[in-house]
């Protein structure tokens, strides 16, 4: 299972992308599955520039926590944009590209992850410093 850590930058993902009305916005544990991360975090942007503005939203609130990305790919033209923050990886795409590359599917027999839910369902510090960091 996913680290603690892990689940709250993921929740601040998911929070970040779900404020500016992103999409189908999913976690998935992928950590029994893939040894270089916890958790892929996945949202669906309408446009090019609604995929940015969920990008810029992400990264600000993780900034806000103390987490920056290793590594970003897919910035121009903003089909699909990729952070890398070590134990998450945002996936924030373009809906065209988000189907057509079935991310979803691919990972489908790892755990969804109920980022977007009330905190009372995470373990009792996730829950306080996700509650803090709000």
């Amino acid at each position: 299972m996913a680290d603690a850590e892990a689940l709250r930058l993921a929740r601040q993902a998911a929070l970040a992308a779900d404020s500016i009305k992103a999409t189908a916005v999913v976690a998935l544990d992928v950590s029994p599955r893939l040894p270089l991360t916890d958790v892929f975090v996945l949202a669906t942007g309408s446009s090019e520039r609604h995929v940015d503005g969920i990008v810029d939203a992400v990264e600000e609130r993780l900034a806000r926590c103390g987490a920056n990305p290793a590594r970003r790919e897919g910035r121009p033209g903003a089909h699909w944009v990729l952070l890398d923050y070590g134990t998450i990886v945002v996936h924030v795409m373009h809906g065209a590209d988000r189907e057509f590359y079935a991310l979803d599917k691919l990972w489908k027999d790892c755990p969804e992850l109920d980022l977007l839910g009330q905190t009372a369902d995470l373990p009792g510090d996730l829950a306080l410093a996700t509650a803090a960091a709000e």
